[in-house]
């Protein structure tokens, strides 16, 4: 039986609030893929130490998201400076670093792990039910700031990379390197900048997780290919269309366990990718 006009509206509401998250995991993989050349899996993992980190200062220390993010988000920065260091120190291409960042994720699993254990955790708060209804509708709160806090970082990200010298000058380095060096543009110093960025972007998405997603290790690995398909669907090094494919597959995905069943969810990302790529290889 097909669903009432309002279980399909309330569908495609939740999918398209459930795609902000997608859009901001995909938003430090598309820089750093798009702009450096660098497949960092590990920024699925970096993502989920974020959201056991804030699990633990809320539950542990009692400290609110939004004052534990002001420390984990810098600390985050730092480590996308160290991976780059090591790149940079290793000169590591775009292949092995898909290798190397597997190899990165699977031992922040592995660490993850020992310190909090496979078990399930959820952060509770009093606010995570919060609703607001809008006519026959409910928009959950935390979704709805997630995808507002989405949109501003992929649009500020998208204006400081068109309108700022850095920006300007990290989008020529990815076109051409040398060329961009005899202008006198230091790559390598603008390629900490972007990596410390994209590993920050990871650290707010974490938090992010910790307050609407039920916890567990091996969830790191359960939204790498939709994210994959949001980057590839978004094109390269493209913030607002990470964000909007983001919101894309969202909507398809609900929509899809609204009208068929939850089993037809991950095929949707697959497909609308299958389909953009044969339609123009050369899309990303």
């Amino acid at each position: 039986m097909m669903p009432s006009g309002t279980l399909l509206g309330q569908a495609l509401i939740s999918g398209v609030l459930a795609g902000g998250m997608y859009g901001l995991l995909a938003l430090g993989l598309s820089l750093s893929w798009g702009l450096l050349r660098l497949v960092n899996l590990s920024h699925f993992a970096l993502a989920f130490l974020a959201a056991y980190l804030t699990y633990e200062m809320g539950t542990t220390y009692h400290i609110e998201p939004w004052w534990s993010v002001l420390v984990i988000v810098p600390a985050m920065f730092a480590i996308g400076l160290v991976q780059h260091w090591l790149f940079d120190r290793f000169k590591v291409n775009e292949l092995a670093s898909l290798l190397i960042t597997f190899s990165f994720a699977v031992m922040l699993e592995v660490g993850i792990q020992l310190y909090w254990t496979a078990d399930y955790r959820r952060f509770e708060t009093h606010y995570s039910t919060w609703s607001i209804k809008a006519g026959p509708f409910y928009i959950p709160v935390l979704e709805l700031i997630l995808c507002l806090v989405a949109g501003v970082l992929a649009w500020g990200t998208w204006l400081w990379l068109r309108k700022t010298y850095v920006g300007k000058a990290l989008r020529a380095s990815a076109e051409d390197a040398d060329i961009a060096a005899a202008y006198g543009v230091d790559h390598k110093k603008l390629a900490y900048l972007l990596s410390g960025l994209g590993a920050a972007y990871a650290g707010v998405a974490g938090t992010f997780i910790a307050l609407i997603a039920t916890l567990a290790p091996a969830q790191i690995w359960a939204w790498l290919g939709v994210v994959f398909a949001v980057v590839i669907i978004g094109r390269l090094g493209n913030p607002l269309g990470a964000l909007f494919a983001g919101m894309l597959i969202g909507a398809s995905e609900s929509v899809a366990m609204a009208v068929l069943s939850p089993a037809w969810a991950p095929v949707v990302s697959f497909s609308v990718l299958i389909a953009i790529l044969l339609w123009d290889p050369e899309w990303s």
